[in-house]
Formats: C-alpha cells, sequence, structure tokens
C-alpha cells in the first residue's frame, strides 16, 4: 500500500495570505505535484470539517480531474487504517501517535516531515516520549535538517537513559527527501524577459540579481553581506546592477530597514522592492533576471526551494553554503556557493535559555543567532562580479542548474520517493514489534486522561450494571422526545451537543423502557447496538442528572 491520506488544513498549503512562508508555498506546491504524479487512482483527506474537504477536493479536481476524493473525518481517526498512513506538513506526529494508542496502533503508519526545526525543539523531543511506532517516519527535506533533528534527539535520548534508566528510546525512521518543484512551470523565453525586464527599467546590458523570499533580516537572510557585496560587485565590473527584491516584509518597520539598508550600502545599486506574494509576482519576476543570490543565514532554514527554482528557471545561483543549499546548488557548476562561519558548539547556549525562559520570542532567539552567522562578503563579490562579466559562464550554470532541476527536483521524481516511503511503512507495520502496546484498563494517552477516570473519586457513587433506573413519573411517555428537545436546545445545555450523549432516538428507547419497576443498567445497554452502548451509559447519568430518570 502507497497511498496516504492528506491531513488537510489551510495553514500547511494555501499560499494567498498575508503572512506566507516557504512552508506554505512547499505546501501548497508539493500538493499539487502530489496529485499530478503519485499515478494514484483516488486521494484520501484527512480534515476537520467540510469546508478544509472541500478545499482539498477542488484542488484535486483542478490538478488531476476525474480522480476520487474520499473524506477520513479527524473526528474518526480509526478510519485512516483503510488507507494505511496519514501524513502530516509538519514534523510534529507525537500527538497524532496519541490519539491512534487509543485505537489501534498498527492501524496505520504517520508521516511528518521537516520545514524549519529551530522553532520547538521539544517538539522534536516528543517523538522520543510518544508511542511513535516502528512503521512512522518523518521525513527530512534535508542531510542538514536531519542532522539538526538528530542534535535534538540522541542527547534527549541520553537524557531520558540517564533519568528513567531507558533500556531503549525508539525513534521514528528519518528518510531524506528534498523539496520539489513544477520545473515546467519555469520555462521563459527571450519575449518574456523581455517584457519583464523593460516594465522593471533594466537595459539589455545591465545586471539583474534576483532575491525571491521572505524580506526579513532576522529570520531569513541578513541582507547587509548581499547589499555590500553587490556595491563591491558593480565597483569592480562597472556594470550597472538592478536588485530585485521579491519578497514581503513582515511590518512596516523592516521594510523601512531594508529600503533604508540598500541606500546605506550599496548605493550605486539600482533596489527594487515587489510583493513577491502577488502570484504575478511569484510566478514571472525569474524571467527579468540575470542570477540568482540568496545568502541565507538563519537556522530557521532547513532546505530553501528558491535555489531550486532558481535553477529550475535557468539562473545561476551565488548562495550560501548553509544548510541544504549545499545539497541542492553544486559549487562551480550551477553557480557559486559562499562560504559561512559560525561560533563552535558550546558558545550560545543563553540563546536557548533566554527563549526557554520567555525573555525572547522566536524571533529574536533566531535573530541573535542570524547576528554570529558570518557569510563571507569577498568571496559573494566575487562570484557577482564574476557571472555580471561572463554571459557565457551565466548561460553554461544556468543550463546545468536547469538539467538538475528536471532530473532531480521535480516533483515527477519526488511524489515516487514519497510513495516508496509510504510503501516501506506499510511494510514495517505488517511485521514490526508493537512498542508499549496499550493495557486494557488504561488510557491510550495517559497525561490526556478519560476525565472519569482520572477524577473518580469525586462522586458518592458510580453507575453500575445493577443500578437499576425508572423513568420519573412526571414525565410521561408520549412527551419524552419534546422534552429531551426543549433540554438540549437550552443554551445552558450547548456542551450536551455534539457526541457528548447518546441521539436522541437511542435516548428516546431507552427512556420508552424505564416505566415501573425499572431496568437495571445492564438490560438498559442492550437495547442499542454493542458500539452505542458506552455511549448510552454515560448518557443515563445525563439523564439523571435532569430529573429524566431517578434511581428505582
Amino acid at each position: 500500500m502507497s497511498n496516504a491520506a492528506i491531513y488537510f488544513h489551510p495553514d500547511g498549503y494555501e499560499t494567498a495570505r498575508a503572512d506566507l512562508k516557504g512552508r506554505h508555498v512547499a505546501g501548497e506546491s508539493f500538493l499539487v505535484g502530489f496529485f499530478r504524479h503519485s499515478g494514484l487512482n483516488g486521494f484520501a483527506c484527512h480534515a476537520d470539517g467540510p469546508e478544509q474537504a472541500r478545499l482539498f477536493a477542488d484542488l484535486a479536481a483542478r490538478h488531476a480531474p476525474g480522480r476520487e476524493v474520499a473524506l477520513y473525518p479527524t473526528g474518526e481517526p480509526s478510519r485512516l487504517a483503510r488507507v494505511g498512513c496519514l501524513f502530516l506538513p509538519g514534523p510534529g506526529i507525537d500527538q497524532f501517535a496519541w490519539r491512534r494508542r487509543s485505537r489501534d496502533q498498527r492501524g496505520y503508519s504517520l508521516c511528518g516531515i521537516t520545514h524549519t526545526t529551530s522553532e520547538s525543539p521539544h517538539a522534536l523531543g516528543a517523538l522520543a516520549t510518544a508511542p511513535v511506532q516502528p512503521w512512522d517516519a518523518v521525513i527530512c527535506t534535508s542531510w542538514a535538517a536531519r542532522a539538526s533533528v538528530e542534535a535534538v534527539l540522541e542527547p534527549y535520548a541520553e537524557y531520558l537513559r540517564d533519568r528513567l534508566g531507558a533500556a531503549e528510546v525508539p525513534m521514528p525512521h528519518l528518510p531524506v527527501i528534498p523539496l520539489g518543484v513544477d520545473t515546467d512551470a519555469f520555462r521563459f523565453g527571450p519575449a518574456d524577459r523581455g517584457a519583464e525586464r523593460a516594465a522593471l527599467g533594466i537595459g539589455e546590458d545591465d545586471v539583474a540579481v534576483l532575491f525571491m523570499g521572505r524580506l526579513s533580516f532576522h529570520a531569513k537572510a541578513h541582507p547587509i553581506a548581499m547589499y555590500l557585496a553587490l556595491e563591491e560587485a558593480a565597483r569592480r565590473t562597472g556594470k550597472r546592477f538592478h536588485l530585485i527584491q521579491a519578497g514581503w516584509f513582515g511590518n512596516d518597520a523592516i521594510g523601512a530597514a531594508f529600503i533604508q539598508g540598500a541606500r546605506r550600502y550599496c548605493p550605486s545599486v539600482n533596489a527594487i522592492f515587489l510583493d513577491g506574494r502577488k502570484p504575478e509576482v511569484r510566478t514571472r519576476i525569474w524571467a527579468a533576471a540575470d542570477l540568482f543570490t540568496s545568502l541565507v543565514d538563519n537556522v530557521q532554514e532547513t532546505f530553501g526551494i528558491s535555489p531550486v527554482e532558481a535553477m529550475a528557471a535557468g539562473l545561476p545561483c551565488v548562495v550560501t553554503d548553509w544548510n541544504g543549499y549545499r545539497e541542492t546548488v553544486r559549487d562551480g557548476v550551477d553557480g557559486f556557493r559562499i562560504p559561512t562561519i559560525l561560533p563552535p558548539p558550546g558558545t550560545g547556549p543563553d540563546f536557548a535559555d533566554r527563549y526557554a525562559a520567555g525573555l525572547d520570542t522566536y524571533d529574536f532567539y533566531i535573530g541573535r543567532v542570524s547576528q554570529v552567522s558570518a557569510v563571507d562578503v569577498t568571496a559573494a563579490a566575487a562570484a557577482y562580479a564574476r557571472l555580471a562579466a561572463d554571459p557565457a559562464l551565466r548561460r553554461r550554470m544556468g543550463e546545468a542548474g536547469r538539467a538538475r532541476a528536471v532530473a532531480t527536483f521535480d516533483w515527477k521524481a519526488i511524489i515516487p520517493q514519497y510513495l516508496d516511503v509510504w510503501r516501506q511503512l506499510s511494510d514495517i507495520r505488517r511485521h514490526a514489534a508493537e512498542r508499549a502496546p496499550r493495557r486494557p484498563d488504561r488510557d491510550g494517552n495517559p497525561l490526556r486522561p478519560d476525565p472519569l477516570r482520572m477524577f473518580a473519586s469525586y462522586p458518592t457513587r458510580h453507575l453500575s450494571p445493577s443500578t437499576r433506573l425508572m423513568r420519573a413519573g412526571s414525565l410521561a411517555r408520549a412527551g419524552v422526545a419534546d422534552a429531551l428537545a426543549a433540554l438540549h436546545a437550552d443554551p445552558l445545555n450547548s456542551t450536551a451537543r455534539g457526541g457528548t450523549v447518546s441521539p436522541a432516538a437511542d435516548l428516546v428507547l431507552a427512556l420508552d423502557s424505564l416505566d415501573p419497576p425499572g431496568r437495571t443498567v445492564a438490560d438498559i445497554l442492550t437495547l442499542v447496538p454493542e458500539e452505542r452502548r458506552l455511549l448510552l451509559l454515560r448518557s443515563l447519568a445525563h439523564l439523571l442528572k435532569y430529573g429524566f430518570v431517578h434511581e428505582a
């Protein structure tokens, strides 16, 4: 079995948003690629409600017309066993593993994916203590991302062994699969180039450098290294440089800082700022550029999709030798990777401590790390100057990058790797031993216990199978249904709706049976099928609460 139900929420896949981030772009691109290239006859959607399911179905119909779409509501996770795997657009499979433990742990696999690993290391640690099974995985988008996950899990496992005497600390599989792009969407011709450059006032012999992505000095790429290097390249070559920064600012203050910074640090360069959230900008601006650059220096990055998009557009890339970038751009082949330097391990525990204590926000935490992430400005300037002066080199590197993007990073090449992982997890699920099987008399998640078990000491007594109940004498048999409807329509009882108690039909059935001398709880429960008896048992206390029945 190589299909998976997609946990669909717009936050994981929608790019039409003011707070656009790389994970949204990657999520939407993955979903479209999955629809187009999975080769599946139908798709499964795990969603909170009909609105999300409708959005999923609309996307499927647009990109894979004629395929069936099945809804697996989040309120009924046991149904996922029909598909065999649940894919989540993030690494947090722990909470889903706990939900599964309350049902059948062998019913289906869980598969997450890393986007950023810096914000919530404690969430990664939860993978070591949650009931993650040998048939679960978290896909890492780069080997650098995997190393950062292991840098959390391995010391945490050591702590658990020391603290609890744990002989084994199981972990999920961590396969490495890069993000992908639709390379066909990045084909541009001379007419596209001419139109885009003319619209921006860029001459044919000018050099247009493109940065695409969030414009955030503290959470993406600090721009000063780029500005300084471009200013030096313009001085060396005598060329007219244009820096197109197609992105979006988190707020006006950040925007002002970027604009003023460009004026201060690269006054010879024509700085152009465009709103990269606009689809017409995000999809077309590549045609205007001669080369792409992204001097990322931030730990929130794990892969970085924009260099792959640039390669697909046939642009040579000048990027930092940083995390996933070094796994996409080949230095001297598709462009140039610029050296970076960090202080050695052990010199930043105060950064982590301030973040853990709430003294720093996440943005300030990663911003502090960025301030000690150094980019080689001299090497960047040399790379810019060399590409600016050599159109043939730009063309050769751009063609190499385009070929690499098509062969390695197109969704046609990536989606089969997902299917292979899901198939392997299915095979493991059939044969591997279950870890921490649930005991029949215990809750699946001991930290989210059944409140009727946790607070069992509170009441005077409990309903038991031998408790005898009788319908209240003041309640006429013919008026039972109306009385229940009035009770549940009362806003004071709004929390009785949505599955708290049995459907009205079962309650009426039970009440109809309680003529004097009444019946035992055990007898009442036999009135409904076995799968509805637990809910009816709970509902009998609800009827007692409002005087519909009393003890005989």
